[in-house]
This record gives structure tokens, sequence and C-alpha cells, in this order.
């Protein structure tokens, strides 16, 4: 990646996440970065392609935290951090969530393909982690979703604190994964 392309996407990131998709013109973008539009417009044909690759660079540096979270404390440690980054003053939330949210009439644009590729590649980092357990596909998504819901959650309430019920709910359900007494998603020999 060039360095001014890198430094558009850095840009539009900062405004991205800090005011919304669509509250932020190419104009205040170019602006940010110190360039001319015409610079802007020759890394990026348009405001979608810059949204994509603002949301396509988000994904690693994410999913990379994600994994240290998780590597320094396991599942309680993961929503443990989430709930510190939560209470910091400019925290908006997930921003793929965010961009959906705001996309959510646009179902083809091309940041929705980014946010999704990003919640699958979490999804498949989080089956990784527990590939020993029963059914390791299930338990990533059932903890994938508490972390969407405590992302939503918090972002609607201003409550940091989701994020401990949603740890608490997934240190559970990995405990009876991990279990050989009851399969996961029953709750006991009714089911």
């Amino acid at each position: 990646m060039t360095e001014t392309r890198s430094l558009i996407i850095q840009s539009a990131a900062t405004l991205f996440y800090g005011e919304g998709l669509r509250a932020v013109s190419m104009d205040a973008v170019a602006e940010r970065a110190g360039l001319t539009k015409r610079t802007l417009y020759y890394h990026f044909a348009s405001k979608d392609d810059l949204i994509a690759a603002y949301l396509a660079e988000r994904d690693n540096p994410n999913l990379a935290l994600f994994q240290r979270w998780f590597t320094q404390g396991g599942v309680a440690g993961l929503f443990a951090e989430l709930e510190r980054a939560a209470r910091r003053k400019d925290w908006k939330g997930c921003g793929f969530q965010r961009a959906v949210a705001e996309l959510a009439n646009m179902p083809g644009h091309p940041a929705m393909t980014a946010a999704r590729a990003h919640k699958k590649r979490v999804e498949d980092w989080l089956a990784e982690c527990f590939a020993g357990t029963p059914d390791a596909a299930r338990l990533a998504k059932g903890i994938a979703l508490l972390m969407e819901g405590a992302f939503a959650s918090a972002l609607m309430t201003r409550d940091a604190n989701v994020f401990a019920l949603a740890g608490q709910t997934a240190t559970a359900l990995v405990r009876q994964a991990e279990s050989p007494l009851v399969p996961l998603g029953k709750t006991g020999p009714l089911d």
C-alpha cells in the first residue's frame, strides 16, 4: 500500500469512526489528510470504495487485538478487555457494526462485504480456539453473538457492564461445552 493511500485510510478512519460514515464528506477526508480531492479520487474511485478500504484496514488489527486478549485471559479476559475499552471516553462501539447499521438499506455495499468478512474471521478464529471441544463451531457462534450483543447494548445504553455479563455467559458456555455430561445447547434430560 502506498504511503498516500495509507494516509487517506487513516484520515478516513478517524473521521468515520468519530462521526459516522454518512456524516463525513470526501472533502473532509481530503482536508484531514492534507491532500487535494483529485489525489483522494486518484486512490479511491468513490466514497464507497474508501469506506470498504477503511473497514478492510480495521480487520487484521481488531482480530489481532481480540487474539491477544484471549491469549492473555481466555474468554473472560477477552470480555474484560472489551469492557475496559468500552469505558474509554472516545469509544463509539464496533466500527463494523456501526457501518452495517448506517448502510442497512444497501446490502450489496462493499462495506457490508468487508464487515461480514471480518465477523466471519472472528467466528472462525473462535472456532479454532475451541477446536478440542465438541461442536466448536456452535460454541464460537454463541460467543460471537454475545460479543455482538454486548457491543450493541453498550453503545445504546452507554453501560460497559454489559460486557461483564456477556463474559460470564460466554464462560458458562465454554464450561458447558467442555463438560461431557451435557451437550452444548442442551439444558437437561428433557431436551
